[in-house]
Parts: C-alpha cells; structure tokens; sequence
C-alpha cells in the first residue's frame, strides 16, 4: 500500500472527517464571538453607528463575480448588520449607500445599483421585522436627483414607518457631506433673508438642525471596512468627534466578530470632546 494510501486508511480508522480541522476551528471561532459578545454587552453601547460600505467590487473582482454579484453580496449583508443593531440595541444606523460621486461610475453598474435601490426601499418598508422593532427608515442625500421609480420607493418605505421612534435607519444615498453642509447654508441665507432668523441666531445647533440628520444624535463611530483610512466626504460634520475604526476586510464578508471587535475598539477609548 502506498504511503498515501495508508494515510487515508487511518484517517478513516479514526473516524475523523475530512472537514474535521475545519469544524474545530469554527467551534473555536463561535466560542470566541461568545465571549466577545459577552464582553461588549458589559460596557455602553454606541447610540448611533455609521458605516462606510466599501469592497464590493473589490470582492467581486477577486472573487471572480460579475460586478452586480458583489453588490447583492453586500446588500445581504447589509441586513445582516441591521440584525447586529438590533441584537445591540443600537438605536440609529447610518450607512453610505450610493455618494455624489458614485453617480460618475459606468453607466450601466448605476442603472443597476438604481434598480436594486428601488427594488430594496420597497422591500424595506414591507419588511416585517421593521414594523415589529419600530425602525424609521430614511433616505438622506439629494434623493431629488434619482430616478423617479427610486424616489417613489424612497417615499413608500418612509411614509411606511415615519410614525416609528424606536429605532432609526439612515441610508445616505446620492449623498455627500460637502453638498449636505452647502445645502444647508443656502436654506439658512433663504431663512435670513425672509426674517425667519437673524445672524445671531446662526450657531452650531443651528446649522445641525439643517442637516439632513436633523433631530438624531452625531454618530459615536464611523467604521470603514476595505482597510481604506478616510472618511469620502460621509458625514463631515456630524462625525466631528465620532471614533473612527477601519476593518481591513471587504464589506460582504465583514462579520458579527469584526463588527463585535469595532464595538469593543469603541468602548475602549476616552472620548474626550477636545478636552
């Protein structure tokens, strides 16, 4: 008998099966996400989590997908961190969906990102677990400049849940920071000048009240996967003091322990506010 031929005889003779190293190690894996969550559970939770979705088509292209595969990938997963927050009790979710500039990418990857956007609002704003846990959907960025079958599901999904206080989910789509604070200069000047306000009146509660996140707290944490280390023009103003924290894994394969390991970063730190 060969040599390898006798290894697999006693293989077989222990009973181990091929994925046995594998299994061990995945029973080692859910041992440790216990913990963990275990362990974050103990400490404040953030009240407000931003995320900045990247490596979808990084994913995609590795994974050796067609363009829209990695996309999907990262819309499941999407939903997944959506039960992440709510397993936490993390009362908002701001997530960056689609920017300004995306809208400058090929033609045929926005058509397609626009027909999952009008396919999801309207998904989201049937979706049984939104209504149960009394999650207010939002669309924030400059909706007006979408599709028109994107803005019709956009305001189904949030006339749906616009009673819900429990909990809040921000999709910032066609959305940049810049554009949001100019956006909100322009309509201060307009109250201004129609004497609605005085420049006395101008300060930074002031100007939040403008934003497009008016009435919610600033974000406690921005976390980034792809391992980029920059914000791209998300939330300029509202993440002035947020802790920032970079996963270095692409969006569709960010898991509970990376989202986990981000919380705990997070309740590890002193926020200190400039102090």
């Amino acid at each position: 008998m060969s040599q390898n031929g006798a290894r697999k005889t006693d293989r077989g003779e222990r009973g181990h099966p091929v994925g046995f190293a594998q299994a061990i190690a995945n029973t080692a894996y859910n041992a440790y996400e216990k913990r963990l969550l275990s362990e974050v559970r103990k400490l404040p939770i953030p009240k407000h989590v931003a995320v900045i979705m990247d490596g979808n088509r990084r994913y995609a292209k590795e994974m050796e997908m067609v363009l829209q595969e990695g996309h999907v990938k990262g819309k499941d997963k999407l939903e997944e961190v959506l039960d992440w927050c709510l397993l936490l009790d993390i009362k908002v979710l701001t997530v960056y969906a689609f920017s300004t500039e995306n809208l400058k990418r090929n033609r045929k990857e926005v058509d397609s990102l626009m027909q999952m956007f009008e396919e999801n609002f309207r998904k989201v704003g049937d979706d049984e677990r939104v209504h149960r846990h009394g999650i207010k959907i939002r669309a924030i960025g400059q909706v007006e400049t979408l599709p028109e079958g994107v803005q019709e599901s956009i305001r189904y999904a949030e006339e749906k849940t616009k009673d819900y206080t429990n909990y809040t989910y921000n999709i910032a789509v066609a959305y940049g920071g810049r554009q949001e604070i100019v956006s909100a200069i322009k309509r201060i000047v307009d109250s201004v000048n129609v004497g609605k306000l005085t420049l006395q009146d101008i300060d930074e509660s002031l100007v939040s009240r403008y934003l497009y996140t008016d009435g919610l707290p600033d974000p406690d944490l921005v976390l980034r996967t792809s391992g980029e280390e920059r914000i791209s023009n998300f939330l300029l103003w509202q993440a002035a003091y947020s802790e920032l924290y970079f996963s270095d894994v692409y969006w569709p394969t960010f898991s509970f322990v990376d989202f986990l390991r981000a919380i705990r970063s997070y309740q590890l730190r002193r926020r200190r506010y400039g102090s």
